[in-house]
């Protein structure tokens, strides 16, 4: 049943207040809003945004009750009560078109504290409330697994599915949410008999308790004694005792030693993690097939776009055969880098790949094209191809030379932030201004608070920036729905709160907050998952922005990727943070094309992690263990050699939010390469085709099914090659715009 500034107004916020004096309805705005840019570029909140906070006091994002950790109680109660007052209104409903809304009422009802209390047990600093918002999300979870084995509910639900005249009334959305929900209840196992739905109900609780103690797990230093590792490299770990802390796999590091060091003492199997990896594997395969599906993967892919296991096997198969020829050319252009800087261990290992392709791609990124491929490529542009014209190219080996510190200053997080705005205003007729925080609303006094409005409709919602590092603060860049939208009783419409989790570097007394090309790709991303839930403005709040299929979800974001790496919208808000000087356009074709380098063998990793995945969740008993499954897969998909006593799958965090759903990345990342090609290529700003995405694509949250709205976007049905078309051709060096440009 459930799946989670005072200075002369803009035009848009002009359009906004006039709909609102005309009497129109719609949100009222805010006078103390104030530019974007300002609020993140200022070393403290501007003045307009904190005057009047002092006096006023609520709880976190302005739920009264949170304003201690013992409200998350009082929510819960709350929430459980109101829970139980809608279940019995559902059941003495007759069938009609309230009963859908009334299903999701209850869906909003517990979502509102679950979807909050997400949130803030992994980002709240107080350790305090970070548990009581743990202890919110088991006993919700619990509820909601119970629910979704109420037969009497269930009932309720399906005498409407069952009156063909009264379905037959109801609009498309209204039908595909109770499809949606008795779609939830059948995959809980509402069809067994009552022992069995107890098991059904057990297993749930039971995978959510592994869930959360295999990221717990995943996460956890593994210590080694100090006097094993050679006394030069000791210094990169944290040292406790007689032991040194190893936390992470130090990818970035230049040192070999160091790299391979952490890779095998990071990733040396723990035993008890192992127990859970496989008990929460069994436990899936077990729900599964008590409620009527083959395997896992098989329940988990009902909905999306691939649909089944079997269409996503072919398409990670397509892929991989597609990349073989340009990933084994991408590890002899890292294991010729490595022979160069450490000739005495030139063998690439997986703990290389990471560093050798970022050293590549910083240096010298057309190394791995042919000469004779790239002089037939320049020929078409120089007409003549003589002695001055090869040494022209060879030159061209050394022009990407990408050093991010060269870029940073162009790219203050106020600028970024102004340049989302303004291609929002062009594209979707949307402005973002920072808002007024009240005492006790954020978690942190860095936190920014925006109001997104649309030119004529008003306010649609608000973004909680959630942007600069602090201790214990997960470092991951994460979209949360605080609170999803949806159309109440009244005819309000609930607005969308979101928060954007990011982990940007504080401004210094001489700088602004200074973001790296990543980083700024990053924020885009992350931005593009913002506007879907801001602009997903559904009926339903089951259905609302974000509230999707796993590999539909992941579009507007990866779309907005796009967008950050085209020179029209880069030069809109790339300045120098001193002089003011725009961004050259040769510096980000560099940038763009050295993307490129060493791209497919990237590819082909999350190809791996992917077919991995889909084996962990596919046929058991499984053939083999995880680790050997991981051995065989990795050499057979990946490449590079599989290192004795290391277990990377039981750092495999993904396996809990994304099992059986690895794959998304790279189905969605198809699907944008083809919107971006076919609809935004051409004109990055073009309102009509902003508008035909909101319409088409980010209007229907999970309203619609996702292949649908791929068809009404792309004007046509994509197939398993067209996906893997559009990823491949995506690798390919643009080498006459980087020509041209430098």
């Amino acid at each position: 049943m459930l799946a989670g500034c005072r200075r002369a107004l803009p035009a848009a916020l002009c359009r906004a207040l006039r709909s609102r004096a005309a009497g129109s309805g719609r949100r009222a705005v805010s006078t103390s809003w104030c530019p974007v840019g300002a609020a993140f570029d200022a070393k403290q909140q501007p003045q307009q945004l904190r005057g009047s906070a002092a006096g006023r006091e609520t709880g976190l994002f302005g739920v009264p009750e949170l304003s201690c950790p013992e409200g998350f109680q009082e929510a819960q109660d709350k929430a459980l009560q109101e829970s139980e007052q809608l279940v019995q209104k559902a059941c003495s409903t007759p069938p009609g078109p309230e009963t859908v809304m009334i299903f999701d009422q209850l869906s909003d009802a517990l979502c509102r504290v679950a979807d909050l209390a997400d949130f803030v047990k992994i980002a709240h600093p107080d350790f305090a409330f970070r548990e009581a918002a743990e202890e919110a999300c088991r006993n919700i979870g619990t509820m909601v697994e119970k629910l979704n084995t109420d037969v009497e509910l269930c009932q309720s639900l399906r005498r409407l599915l069952a009156d063909e005249v009264v379905m037959s009334s109801l609009d498309p959305e209204t039908r595909r949410v109770a499809e949606l929900f008795m779609f939830d209840f059948e995959i809980s196992g509402i069809h067994l008999d009552e022992e069995k739905r107890k098991k059904a109900v057990n297993l749930n609780v039971r995978i959510l308790d592994l869930c959360n103690e295999f990221l717990t797990g995943a996460h956890l230093p593994n210590k080694i004694d100090k006097h094993v590792l050679p006394e030069h490299i000791r210094y990169n770990f944290t040292a406790k005792g007689n032991y040194l802390q190893v936390a992470g796999l130090h990818a970035d590091c230049p040192d070999d030693l160091v790299r391979e060091a952490a890779y095998k003492i990071f990733l040396y199997p723990n035993a008890e993690q192992l127990t859970r990896l496989e008990d929460l594997l069994a436990s899936r395969n077990s729900l599964a097939q008590l409620v009527g599906y083959d395997t896992f993967a098989h329940r988990a892919l009902q909905g999306t776009m691939a649909k089944n296991p079997e269409t996503v096997t072919q398409f990670l198969e397509q892929l991989s055969d597609q990349l073989s020829k340009r990933t084994q050319k991408d590890f002899e252009m890292m294991t010729k880098m490595k022979m160069k800087l450490n000739p005495q261990n030139s063998k690439l290992m997986p703990w290389d790949h990471p560093y050798y392709s970022g050293v590549l791609r910083a240096e010298s990124s057309i190394l791995p094209v042919d000469r004779e491929e790239m002089a037939g490529k320049l020929w078409m542009i120089l007409d003549v191809w003589g002695e001055e014209d090869v040494k022209v190219l060879d030159g061209l080996c050394t022009w990407y030379n990408i050093d991010p510190g060269l870029y940073c200053p162009f790219f203050s997080l106020g600028a970024c932030m102004e340049g989302l705005n303004s291609l929002f205003s062009q594209l979707l007729g949307i402005s973002l201004y920072a808002e007024q925080t009240q005492k006790g609303e954020v978690w942190s006094e860095d936190v920014r608070k925006l109001a997104v409005v649309h030119e004529t409709e008003g306010l649609l919602g608000y973004i909680y920036c959630d942007f600069f590092q602090r201790p214990d603060k997960p470092h991951q860049d994460c979209h949360f729905t605080v609170r999803g939208g949806r159309l109440r009783e009244n005819g309000e419409y609930q607005l969308p709160v979101v928060v954007l989790m990011l982990s940007l570097p504080h401004s210094t007394r001489g700088a602004p907050t200074l973001l790296t090309p990543g980083m700024m790709e990053n924020l885009f991303h992350e931005m593009g998952h913002a506007m879907h839930s801001m602009l997903g403005r559904t009926r339903y709040q089951h259905v609302t922005g974000t509230r999707c299929a796993t590999d539909f979800a992941e579009v507007p974001s990866i779309l907005m990727e796009y967008f950050a790496n085209d020179y029209r919208v880069v030069n809109q808000f790339a300045r120098h943070y001193k002089t003011g000087q725009p961004l050259p356009k040769n510096m980000v074709s560099r940038l763009c094309e050295s993307k490129k380098v060493c791209a497919a063998a990237d590819m082909q990793l999350q190809v791996f992690y992917a077919a991995l995945d889909q084996i962990y969740h596919g046929k058991h008993p499984l053939k083999k263990s995880t680790t050997e499954i991981l051995k065989e897969t990795q050499e057979k998909v990946y490449g590079l050699p599989y290192v004795p006593n290391t277990a990377w799958q039981l750092r495999f965090s993904h396996l809990v939010g994304y099992g059986a759903k690895y794959y998304s990345y790279l189905m969605s990342r198809a699907v944008a390469s083809m919107v971006w090609k076919q609809c935004f290529a051409q004109d990055p700003f073009d309102r009509a085709m902003g508008e035909r995405y909101r319409r088409e694509m980010l209007a229907h949250g999970g309203g619609k099914e996702p292949i649908l709205m791929v068809q009404g976007m792309l004007q046509k049905s994509p197939s398993v090659e067209d996906f893997v078309d559009a990823l491949v051709s995506d690798l390919d060096q643009d080498f006459e715009t980087f020509f041209m440009d430098s």
